[in-house]
């Protein structure tokens, strides 16, 4: 059975956008892209404008009422204490508060999600709430033979809810968490691998000299190696194609040639590298030197939310900043960034990304009309520059309304995230400044 919808606008990413333009579904599947007048009105979205679902490429929804944890702290002490807040839940806690992430999700037009998950929970969170998704289970440590078995262990809690929607990966921490060994032992295992590297000076500091404020803090912190983590892990044979590396802000020419080199993708969160004070990473250099780049809001643990209308507005801003040109990184190259772009960092651009048949039916409907960018002279810069999880009205996964406007109880999801949090917060109080 087919459904069409149309809109004002359709963006299709791989095209040019058609003012009063539908998209035909069938079976899960994109069947026809075009004008109206070739197939048909159906359901029709006034003021608005289809879009490809975004791809989120790295989050850790597990963390979704995380926000405001350690603002103002060091890299170091800010995970330390994002550590210790986090043990103190349960499971059941856990996965409450990453259905909440999934939601959130959905609600900003996010159909897929490239998630870093502790616990697992991430994986049944999506499963409920029809979220695809990519769940790399973190692993740490020295020994290859616990962190294997730890992978082992969260692979059961998540088995039931894996499927062709929620499909499995694994997430060695960082190279400051995690040995070239026990990176080696991950790609053995033939899964997605997602990991954190050059997120920080102070991880350049700890790796090459001991040094900074990353080794006081963490039990898992290993000793320095002696040179950054990217180095160590390109010289063990640790990096390839399958990996995706989020952020990447403290890269050495050298090191951004490694990358490219081995084919390691790139998830770019600007609004997290910029609220912990870690810089501005070389978005404008990864491009240009063939780095598949994609957009990710990382956790509200760092970023106050997972709205990636706000992650393509700071990946412009930041870009221009740092080159000083307004011509940088135009709005549709953010829309790309998280859509295709990402898509192709994750090896998922023969499947989502983009508007076009074949494809799944993974996309957004965002409302425009109450903006200043209508009258429209550019859907794409409309979308970036207008768009906001208040302006979705409705988010499709592979066909199926996962997400309209008012549809989710957010009092009931927020609930009992709330209670976990005020138990987080007494069980390892932070610092208030002025105090």
């Amino acid at each position: 059975m087919k459904s069409v919808f149309s809109a004002d606008w359709v963006v299709p990413i791989e095209g040019a956008p058609i003012e009063y333009g539908a998209v035909v579904i069938a079976e899960g599947r994109i069947a026809a892209v075009g004008p109206i007048t070739e197939l048909g009105r159906g359901r029709h979205f006034s003021g608005a404008a289809i879009v490809p679902g975004f791809v989120n490429a790295h989050s850790h929804i597990e963390y979704a009422n995380y926000a405001g944890f350690g603002d103002g702290l060091e890299f170091g002490p800010w995970l330390a204490l994002h550590l210790e807040r986090k043990q103190v839940l349960t499971f059941e806690e856990t996965v409450a508060i990453a259905r909440l992430g999934a939601a959130e999700c959905l609600a900003s037009g996010i159909t897929t999600i490239a998630d870093s998950s502790y616990s697992g929970a991430a994986a049944i969170a999506c499963a409920e709430l029809g979220l695809r998704a990519i769940v790399y289970l973190e692993v740490f440590g020295a020994d290859p033979e616990p962190a294997l078995a730890r992978f082992t262990d969260l692979r059961q809690v998540v088995d039931a809810a894996l499927s062709d929607r929620v499909t499995l990966g694994i997430s060695p921490h960082a190279p400051y968490t995690v040995s070239p060994e026990v990176y080696l032992a991950v790609r053995e295992l033939g899964l997605p691998v997602a990991t954190h590297l050059a997120e920080s000076r102070s991880e350049r500091e700890w790796m090459l000299h001991g040094e900074g404020p990353l080794g006081a803090h963490g039990e898992f912190i290993l000793p320095p190696a002696g040179e950054s983590g990217i180095r160590l892990l390109a010289h063990a044979g640790a990096l390839g194609p399958e990996t995706i590396a989020a952020h990447c802000v403290d890269l050495e020419p050298d090191e951004l040639e490694l990358l490219a080199t081995y084919d390691v993708a790139v998830a770019h969160c600007p609004r997290s590298n910029g609220y912990l004070g870690c810089g501005i990473a070389p978005l404008t250099e990864l491009r240009r030197a063939g780095v598949r780049v994609g957009l990710g809001t990382d956790s509200p643990a760092s970023t106050p939310s997972l709205d990636i209308f706000e992650e393509m507005r700071a990946a412009v801003t930041f870009a221009r900043a740092r080159e000083r040109s307004p011509s940088v990184l135009a709005a549709e190259d953010a829309l790309e960034l998280a859509t295709l772009g990402s898509a192709r960092a994750l090896g998922l651009e023969q499947e989502v990304g983009s508007l076009a048949p074949a494809k799944r039916a993974d996309l957004v409907v965002v409302a425009l009309e109450d903006t200043p960018l209508v009258p429209w002279e550019n859907p794409q810069a409309a979308v970036v520059f207008g768009g906001s999880p208040e302006r979705v009205l409705a988010t499709l996964v592979g066909g199926e309304m996962k997400y309209e406007k008012g549809g989710f109880e957010w009092r009931d999801l927020r609930s009992r995230g709330a209670a976990a949090r005020e138990r987080m917060i007494a069980a390892a109080p932070g610092r208030v400044r002025g105090t």
